[in-house]
């Protein structure tokens, strides 16, 4: 019954074919060695992705892009391991309530969720600072990192915890020598996932970056609106290896059928 026949294989085939046509012709546009958006036979070029690298606005655009992205990862994860832990272990009344509240930016439009955070940073002063960039984009991270941590902590086998308190151990003690290198794979998952997300978010960013703070895709797209050219692929290249290395440490570490599908 788990079996799939030859028509839903080919079926799979075409669809994954479908979503990554783009992603690999874009790849092999970036090595042409021409000034247009061709696929130059059998010749290839670094060209476009030394122009990348001598280009100042994409290279300080990257740094701010990791910067955020580690800087929002982290405050996401350390909101997300207690708050989790309160609402697996400590369930109210309140607690739906609660974790509806940390999941909603998952299913509010970006694009609404950065005009109201423009309007709010006007009001307190804090347009066009890198830190209140870096909340914003906490913000939305958030719910990815408290996801798996939440899926780490359901079924979690609380007799080891229970047995070292049993010993003398203090909370601080078994939360740090029993508790956290269980949920460790978790904690780790979820800090990948929201720095994936962070480093690629742009519809958001638009609306609160400023001149000094512009991340590499909001650079992208105010690049796309003036020239297109093999540049544009090379970056976009480089985005799609730095996403798939984060993508492949995260299967490793995590496991993407537990993060996507939610298989224990």
């Amino acid at each position: 019954m788990n079996k799939n026949g030859p028509i839903a294989l080919l079926f799979n085939a075409l669809v994954i074919s479908f979503m990554l046509a783009p992603i690999l012709v874009v790849c092999v546009i970036a090595f042409t060695p021409e000034n247009t958006l061709t696929i130059h036979g059998p010749e290839f070029s670094l060209r476009w992705f030394k122009a990348v690298f001598e280009y100042p606005d994409f290279v300080s655009s990257f740094w701010n892009s990791l910067w955020l992205g580690l800087s929002s990862a982290t405050i996401a994860t350390v909101i997300a391991v207690p708050a989790g832990m309160a609402l697996i272990r400590y369930p109210n009344r309140w607690s739906g309530l609660l974790q509806g509240l940390f999941l909603s930016p998952l299913i509010i439009p970006h694009l609404v969720l950065g005009v109201a955070l423009l309007r709010l940073f006007t009001v307190v002063g804090g347009a066009g600072s890198f830190g209140w960039l870096i909340l914003a984009h906490a913000l939305v991270v958030t719910p990815y990192t408290m996801r798996l941590v939440m899926s780490a902590l359901i079924g979690f086998d609380r007799s080891a915890e229970q047995a070292a308190a049993s010993l003398g151990a203090s909370r601080t003690r078994v939360f740090l020598r029993i508790t956290l290198p269980m949920i460790l794979p978790g904690i780790t998952g979820g800090w990948l996932l929201a720095f994936i997300n962070s480093f690629d978010e742009v519809t958001m960013s638009i609306f609160v970056t400023s001149p000094s703070t512009v991340t590499l895709p909001v650079r992208m797209y105010m690049y796309a609106t003036e020239s297109i050219d093999p540049m544009m692929a090379a970056v976009s290249a480089l985005m799609v290896a730095i996403t798939a290395g984060a993508m492949i440490i995260l299967d490793r570490v995590y496991g993407l059928d537990r993060v996507l599908v939610g298989r224990s």
